[in-house]
């Protein structure tokens, strides 16, 4: 199956041939699904923050970042655009008219790029766009937006697509738009901000490109500092394609294929930062200025519960570690454990004085993250529950609909009862209660990755997804689910999302 070209393909990527067979393996005998216990909801592994106590935990986050201690946002943001302008292709190619391109058309003039569009198409068919359109041609305009020899939209990653224009004039990236986000949650005490954006080493030069431009003006205006860091997916987390009978495919030079192993490959990313408390948001979920409110009051809110639930981990810690705790603080640990963290153990009465105080010390000691969870209105995503553990114990999970045996009864119940979805909405805690990394490695679940179907040359392959970076990678951390209000999200999948009331307020 192997030829002798493959172990230097392997080799160069630093994949071993261990872990190649390990991938080959996982094709054969695929992915156990999850066994979910319940189904995360208020008051059952999902907390609802009375509006008293949002201004105490703000309170926290402000005091924290006036500390001195490194905070990094931290935005996945490799995708091109080519997703958003699905519609749009399938009328230009294949004369697919749908009721998103009538709205498309109909809305033309409030997108943020249709200054520069109505110019590229006087530059290159010496008419505008609303000439183009009245004299029917409408697939002109589309190929000026989307094409090389226009905008080429299509293409460009989506961070660096004109999402909002505001009225003055000026026009936002996706990526300016989380400059100026920033400076409200992210800003440490000495006025430095430190964004980390994961993008694809096509786009990294105009990336870098584009930030050099613009740093300048968003650092004149608000007073700050900027330190901007690119990072790209390593070629060791990509992996095999297979065929229908889960033999590696090959290119037309007989090279062996591989595909990117998913946004679960992102948590080697994370693991590489030196950051005390990272957050983590997609690209594509920002709003204009004047819509940001709501979003920056629960970031802090967010970023609050786990500084507090921090403080009482490395309390508890540090009591185990000098062996100076009573039977009734084991007692409180225990309680913390249950009802703040909704880590169960069914065998814990079992243990040992001895065993107890090691299992409480090693739930307790791993990375801690805390994610906002939005109320169900048929957004797709993963959504919360809590989930038996390869060890026998229970704890919240972010599960994708794949992970769950739906064709179990009581599996498929418990999903149906779900009151929440994930809008990848996390603040986390990289550091253990002595200030030295945690290795994320090491919390990983290598069972939650999945099987994904693709094609190539009219081929049908399979690809295999590494487990997810806020679902299986993320596995053994400690989390807790916090409710946040809708207007939190506003993802743009779709071109015609930027059409959308929170998209446009900027005007």
């Amino acid at each position: 199956m192997w030829q002798t070209k493959d172990h230097e393909t392997l080799a160069k990527r630093g994949i071993t041939p261990e872990q190649a067979e390990e991938q080959l393996a996982r094709f054969e005998k695929g992915f156990p699904f999850l066994n979910i216990v319940d189904t995360a909801t208020i008051g059952r592994g999902v907390r609802l923050v009375p509006q008293d106590r949002v201004e105490t935990y703000t309170q926290v986050w402000d005091n924290y970042l006036a500390s001195g201690k490194k905070i990094v946002k931290f935005v996945p943001a490799s995708g091109a655009a080519s997703r958003m302008f699905k519609d749009l292709f399938a009328f230009l190619n294949e004369g697919i008219f749908t009721s998103a391109i009538q709205s498309f058309f109909a809305g033309i003039r409030n997108f943020a790029f249709y200054e520069a569009l109505d110019a590229k198409c006087r530059e290159h068919e010496g008419m505008g766009t609303e000439n183009l359109m009245g004299s029917g041609r409408h697939k002109t305009v589309l190929s000026v937006l989307l094409g090389a020899k226009g905008l080429n939209y299509g293409q460009v990653p989506k961070g660096l697509l004109p999402f909002h224009c505001y009225a003055d004039g000026q026009v936002r990236t996706a990526l300016e738009e989380h400059l100026a986000e920033g400076i409200e949650y992210a800003q440490s005490g000495q006025g430095e901000i430190n964004i980390h954006f994961t993008i694809s080493a096509e786009h990294r030069t105009p990336f870098e490109q584009f930030v050099t431009k613009v740093l300048p003006i968003y650092e004149k205006r608000f007073s700050v500092r900027y330190r901007i860091i690119f990072s790209e997916q390593k070629l060791s987390t990509d992996t095999l394609a297979v065929d229908e009978t889960n033999q590696p495919v090959r290119n037309a030079d007989g090279s062996l294929l591989f595909r990117p192993g998913g946004h679960g490959a992102l948590i080697e990313n994370l693991n590489a930062l030196d950051a005390d408390i990272v957050f983590i948001k997609n690209i594509d979920n920002v709003v204009p200025d004047n819509n940001r409110h709501s979003t920056v009051i629960y970031k802090k809110t967010l970023a609050g519960v786990l500084i507090s639930l921090q403080r009482r981990i490395f309390d508890y810690l540090r009591l185990i570690e000098r062996g100076q705790y009573t039977r009734e603080q084991i007692q409180e640990m225990i309680h913390f454990l249950h009802n703040e963290l909704c880590t169960r153990n069914p065998n814990i009465k079992h243990l040992e004085d001895a065993e107890l105080i090691l299992y409480i010390r090693d739930k307790l000691n791993r990375p801690l993250r805390v994610c906002g969870m939005v109320r169900n209105t048929g957004e797709p995503g993963g959504g919360p529950f809590i989930a038996i553990n390869p060890d026998g114990t229970w704890s919240p999970q972010i599960l994708e609909s794949s992970q769950i045996d739906t064709s179990n009864e009581v599996k498929r119940s418990l999903f149906e009862l779900g009151t929440h979805f994930n809008p990848v909405d996390l603040v986390c805690a990289l550091k253990n209660f002595e200030g030295k990394k945690f290795h994320l490695l090491d919390y990983i679940d290598p069972d939650t990755g999945f099987i994904s179907i693709k094609s190539k040359d009219g081929h049908t392959l399979k690809a295999l997804e590494l487990p997810g970076l806020w679902n299986g990678a993320m596995s053994d951390w400690n989390t807790a689910f916090v409710e946040v209000p809708i207007d939190t999200f506003n993802p743009v999948k779709t071109v015609n999302d930027l059409l959308r009331p929170e998209h446009q307020s900027a005007v």
